[in-house]
C-alpha cells in the first residue's frame, strides 16, 4: 500500500514528537470502552453485520468495536477490505480497535510480516478513532515476548505515530502475567486484560475441547462451595472433575473478587503510570442461568469503570453474544444490555 496523504502527515508531527522510543508528544490517552467484539468480519468467510444492527448499537450506547484480524488474513491483496471496514466502523461514530488475533501459536516473523502490512493501513486512519492491539493473547515465554512488543512498538511508531497501541501480557493476558512481561515504554498506550474469573462460571458448558469445563453446568453467581446447587453437581461428577471444581473455589465466586481483582489491575496501572482496560470479559451462554449470568457481567462492568478501565465485551453473538444474529436487526438481549450499559 503506497504512503498516503495521512500517513504523510503523520511522520511530519512524529518529527516534532519527544525524541524517546515511542513517545509521542505528550497527551491524556483516550481509553477505548463500552464495546464489543466482532470476531469473523475480516475473514475469508466474513460475517458482516447488519447496518441497522450496528447504528442501533451505537444508539443504546456503545462506543467502540474491537475487530479481531488473523495474521493469515493479512496479505497485500486485503489490506484495501481491512480499511474499508475500519472506516465504515468510525463512520458509525465508533471507535475500533484492529486486534491482531491469531487462531493459533505462529512465530515471531509472522507477527512482524503482519504489522509491517498492517501500519500503513493504521496510518491512513484517525488516530484518535482507531487503536492498533499488537497480538491477542501472546503465546510466547514472557522475556521473548516482550522483546518482541517493544520492536512491533517501535515498527508501527515509525509508519503510524499517533496512533494509541493496546498490549497484553503473556500468556493469556492475566492480572497476574502484568509483573512477568512488564510496562512498554510508550506514552500513548494501553495495557489490556482478560478477565474471566472464575472460569467454572463463565465457561462451564464449553463445548470446543475436551476439559473438566464442559461438565460443569447450571452453576450460579455468586456462591459458595457448598451451596445446594454446586453440591448437586459435585455429587455427579468424577473424582478428577470434583477436584478440578474444587480448585475453582479455591478463591471466592463474589463481587467483592471481581472489586479485589480489578483493584489490582487498576493499582499496577497506576504504579506504571499507564491506562488499563479489560480487552476481554465475558460469560457463556449455553448452561448458566440468565440472573446469574448478568450479575457477574454487570459486576465487572462496573468495577472497571469505577476504576477508570475501559472494556470491551467478548463477544456479539457467538457463545458469550447478546445478539441473536448480527446480520439483522433487533435480537438483542435487554437484560445483558443493561448489565452492560446501565
Amino acid at each position: 500500500m503506497p504512503l498516503t496523504r495521512r500517513a504523510a502527515t503523520g511522520l511530519i508531527l512524529a518529527g516534532l514528537a519527544t525524541p524517546a522510543f515511542g513517545r509521542t508528544v505528550p497527551v491524556p490517552v483516550k481509553i477505548p470502552t463500552r464495546g464489543f467484539a466482532l470476531p469473523d468480519w475480516l475473514a475469508t468467510q466474513a460475517r458482516v453485520p447488519a447496518t441497522a444492527l450496528l447504528m442501533e448499537l451505537r444508539a443504546r450506547g456503545f462506543e467502540s468495536i474491537r475487530l479481531p484480524v488473523d495474521p493469515a488474513y493479512v496479505t497485500p491483496s486485503t489490506l484495501t477490505g481491512i480499511l474499508d471496514v475500519l472506516t465504515a466502523v468510525t463512520g458509525f461514530g465508533f471507535n475500533v480497535i484492529l486486534d491482531l488475533h491469531p487462531g493459533g501459536d505462529l512465530e515471531p516473523d509472522q507477527v512482524i510480516r503482519a504489522w509491517d502490512l498492517l501500519a500503513p493501513v493504521l496510518a491512513d486512519t484517525p488516530p484518535d478513532k482507531v487503536y492498533a492491539e499488537l497480538l491477542n493473547e501472546p503465546s510466547f515465554e514472557p522475556r521473548a515476548w516482550r522483546s518482541l512488543r517493544d520492536r512491533l512498538a517501535g515498527d508501527i511508531r515509525r509508519v503510524a505515530p499517533l496512533h494509541t497501541l493496546i498490549w497484553g501480557p503473556a500468556r493469556v493476558q492475566g492480572i497476574w502475567e502484568l509483573d512477568a512481561t512488564g510496562p512498554l515504554a510508550d506514552d500513548n498506550s494501553i495495557v489490556a486484560v482478560h478477565y474471566y474469573t472464575p472460569m467454572g462460571f463463565t465457561h462451564q458448558c464449553e463445548n470446543w475441547d475436551d476439559n473438566p469445563l464442559t461438565r460443569l453446568n447450571h452453576l450460579p453467581f455468586p456462591t459458595t462451595r457448598h451451596a445446594p446447587a454446586v453440591e448437586a453437581l459435585a455429587a455427579t461428577l468424577t473424582a478428577s472433575d470434583r477436584a478440578f471444581l474444587d480448585g475453582e473455589f479455591k478463591g471466592p465466586w463474589t463481587t467483592a473478587r471481581i472489586d479485589r481483582d480489578l483493584s489490582e489491575l487498576a493499582a499496577w496501572a497506576t504504579k506504571h503510570r499507564t491506562a488499563a482496560m479489560l480487552g476481554e470479559f465475558g460469560v457463556l451462554d449455553f448452561c448458566v442461568d440468565a440472573t446469574s449470568r448478568t450479575r457477574w457481567v454487570h459486576d465487572v462492568r462496573a468495577a472497571a469503570e469505577a476504576r477508570g478501565i475501559g472494556w470491551a465485551y467478548w463477544e456479539v453473538d457467538q457463545g458469550f453474544g447478546f445478539v441473536a444474529d448480527r446480520a439483522a436487526a433487533g435480537g438483542i438481549d435487554g437484560a445483558m444490555l443493561e448489565a452492560l450499559l446501565a
